[in-house]
């Protein structure tokens, strides 16, 4: 990338030249300036400042990982996430906001009348620890009793969930499996992000810096929602929930496979967009 100018107006520029948004450009001239992420008009008003030479240097190297295709999370290293903020790398996939959706009914549904004092939540496919986190951060500041485990078949993403929990000051449980494979105990919620994008989808071609293993699941991108609606029944407390992640596409699909496994008030939530994001279950009391 070449850049003979030096102030911020004209960095910003020729990032764009690159192909990158404005406000990503923005983001990345701001991290490598050691500045937060919120000091946007911080640039607007030092606009005609002097790049010194190292963080001028930076910011063409991160311009270009962008312009290539790399996630600005794994760039910059962080990512927020309902509020908290998360350390991201290739490792895991980047925290979606569209996820938000399935936290927030996560916690509508341990908040509800009936749900015992001390909460058992299992979260599989933990990732960089979003999900499981951003439920234990909540019912900490709503003093609810909580014990949360987090499971992940990728021991290499457990190691970023863990530094996650540590720098947060959360206590979580963290263990390696395939999906229920090593988990014990019953939970009054089982919440889960899993693979959901069909192997051949062409949309891949453009996450190819994200690990695979954690974005596609089979030919119509259903094979580990199959297996997880149909272990969660044995690690389900009488009257617990499993809720769901997928695809854009699968509500419907999902909300049968629910009902055959005996599942009931099967229903689907939007994300913000408007799209049919989640689905879940109650599993019945017997």
């Amino acid at each position: 990338m070449a850049m003979a100018e030096s102030n911020c107006a004209q960095a910003l520029a020729a990032a764009q030249t690159l192909g990158l948004d404005r406000l990503d450009a923005q983001l990345l001239l701001l991290h490598a300036l050691d500045k937060p992420a919120d000091a946007r008009a911080w640039l607007l008003a030092h606009d005609t400042d002097l790049l010194p030479e190292a963080a001028a240097e930076a910011f063409r190297t991160m311009s270009l990982r962008r312009a290539a295709g790399e996630p600005l999370a794994y760039i910059v290293g962080s990512k927020e996430f309902f509020g908290l903020t998360l350390q991201v790398d290739a490792r895991v996939l980047v925290p979606r906001p569209d996820t938000e959706t399935l936290v927030s009914w996560a916690l509508e549904v341990l908040q509800a009348p009936g749900m015992p004092v001390a909460l058992e939540i299992l979260d599989l496919g933990t990732g960089s620890g979003a999900i499981a986190l951003a439920i234990a951060h909540s019912l900490q500041v709503a003093s609810r009793q909580n014990h949360v485990v987090a499971v992940d078949a990728s021991e290499d993403a457990l190691n970023v969930a863990r530094h996650n929990a540590a720098r947060l000051n959360l206590s979580l449980d963290f263990i390696q499996s395939h999906w229920l494979e090593k988990v014990s105990g019953h939970f009054q919620l089982i919440v889960s992000n899993p693979p959901y994008i069909a192997s051949a989808d062409p949309h891949l071609d453009a996450l190819t810096h994200e690990p695979l293993a954690a974005l596609a699941a089979g030919p119509d991108g259903l094979d580990d929602i199959r297996e997880i609606a149909r272990r969660a029944p044995a690690s389900l407390q009488p009257g617990g929930w499993l809720l769901l992640e997928h695809g854009y596409d699968q509500a419907a699909a999902v909300r049968e496979l629910l009902a055959s496994e005996g599942f009931e008030q099967v229903q689907s939530r939007l994300d913000l967009a408007g799209i049919e994001r989640c689905s879940g279950g109650l599993w019945p009391a017997a």
